[in-house]
C-alpha cells in the first residue's frame, strides 16, 4: 500500500459506488458522493493518497469506475487543511501572463504541501498571488523541485495551460538544465538511463529500481563544467522528471550531491554544505497560447556561487 496517507487516522465511513455510475471517471462520481468538497479539492486528494478503492490506494482521479466499488476517502486533518490557506509569501518572478508564471525558488521553499509542511509553500504563496488558481488541480503546479533545490519552475495559472504543459512534459518538449556539485572525479560526458522508483526498504528515499518491480523510465544526461580535487560542477538536463532524479541518479554513479544528507555519505574530503548543491539553472517551453518558444535563466544563488569560490580557491 502507498504510504503518502494515514488512512486509520482520518477515513470517513466507506461509500460503494452506485451502479448507475458505472463507467463514469472517479473524480465525477467523487463529487457526486461528497458534494460538499469541490472536484478539484478531491483530485488533489486522490493524487495525495487520501483516496482507497477496495482498500488500495488509488492515485489517477480520472480512472473508470465499474460500480460496486467500496470508496474509503481519507479527509485531511484541520492542520493539513492549512495547505489551502493563501498566505502573502514573497515570490521572485521572472515571468507572468495570462497563462503562465516562471518563479525563481529559493532553497527552504516547500513547493506542494505534504507531511510536516502544510503551510508556508508555494501553493500557499500562490493562492495568494493568482486567487483564481485554486480552481486549478494543485494550484497550477506541474513539476516540482526539492524543498532544498533552488531555481525555476513553471506554474499553470489555467486548466487549459496546465493541459498543455504536463503534455509537453511528458512529450519531453520542456527543457530543464541543473547546475551541481557533486563528489568525486567526474568524466566529461555521459547519460544514466535507469529507471527510478520508491526505496524498496527506506521508503523516504528514491533508488534504481526496475521497471517489474515499479522503476519508471528516467534519464539524465550530464556535462563536466569544472573539476576540483575531490569535486566537481556539472550540468544536468533531463528527459523525465522523477522524484530526487538527478540526486539518485549521480549516486548512482559513486557521484552524490554534496551537502545531500539523504543519498550522500560523510566525507571529510569535501566541503561542508548546507543543502543538496543544486540549482536549477535553464528552462525553456513553448508557450500553451502563443506557441512561441521561451527560455530563462537563473544565475546561482549566492550559497552555491560562494561555494565554488571557496573551491577554485583552495
Amino acid at each position: 500500500m502507498d504510504d503518502r496517507a494515514d488512512y486509520s487516522r482520518t477515513a470517513v465511513k466507506p461509500v460503494v459506488v452506485p451502479a448507475h455510475c458505472a463507467g463514469r471517471r472517479l473524480d465525477q462520481v467523487l463529487a457526486a458522493l461528497w458534494p460538499q468538497h469541490s472536484r478539484n479539492r478531491l483530485q488533489g486528494w486522490v493524487r495525495d493518497g487520501l483516496l482507497a478503492i477496495d482498500g488500495q490506494i488509488e492515485l489517477e482521479p480520472r480512472r473508470k469506475v465499474l460500480g460496486g466499488e467500496s470508496l474509503c476517502l481519507a479527509e485531511p486533518t484541520p492542520q493539513e487543511a492549512l495547505a489551502e490557506v493563501p498566505e502573502d509569501i514573497p515570490l521572485s518572478i521572472r515571468f507572468e501572463d495570462d497563462e503562465i508564471l516562471v518563479i525563481d525558488k529559493p532553497a527552504g521553499l516547500v513547493v506542494h504541501p505534504g507531511s510536516g509542511n502544510w503551510s508556508g509553500t508555494l501553493m500557499n504563496a500562490l493562492l495568494h498571488h493568482v486567487p483564481g488558481i485554486a480552481e486549478v488541480p494543485r494550484a497550477g503546479i506541474v513539476h516540482r523541485l526539492d524543498k532544498e533545490t533552488s531555481g525555476l519552475l513553471v506554474v499553470a495559472k489555467t486548466l487549459a495551460a496546465q493541459t498543455d504543459l504536463v503534455r509537453q512534459l511528458q512529450a519531453r518538449t520542456v527543457k530543464r538544465q541543473y547546475l551541481a556539485v557533486v563528489a568525486g572525479q567526474v568524466k566529461p560526458s555521459g547519460k544514466v538511463d535507469a529507471p527510478i522508483g520508491r526505496h524498496p526498504l527506506q521508503r523516504i528515499k528514491m533508488a534504481v529500481v526496475p521497471e517489474s518491480r515499479g522503476g519508471k523510465p528516467a534519464v539524465t544526461h550530464f556535462r563536466l563544467l569544472e573539476q576540483f580535487a575531490h569535486c566537481a560542477l556539472v550540468e544536468c538536463t533531463l528527459e523525465t522528471g522523477r522524484t530526487h532524479q538527478i540526486r539518485v541518479h549521480m549516486a548512482s554513479l559513486k557521484h552524490p550531491l554534496v551537502g545531500d544528507p539523504v543519498y550522500g555519505k560523510h566525507d571529510p574530503r569535501l566541503p561542508a554544505f548546507h543543502r543538496q548543491a543544486l540549482h536549477a539553472a535553464r528552462l525553456g517551453l513553448i508557450h500553451p497560447l502563443t506557441r512561441r518558444p521561451m527560455f530563462w535563466e537563473s544565475p546561482l544563488p549566492a550559497d552555491m556561487a560562494g561555494l565554488l569560490e571557496a573551491l577554485r580557491g583552495a
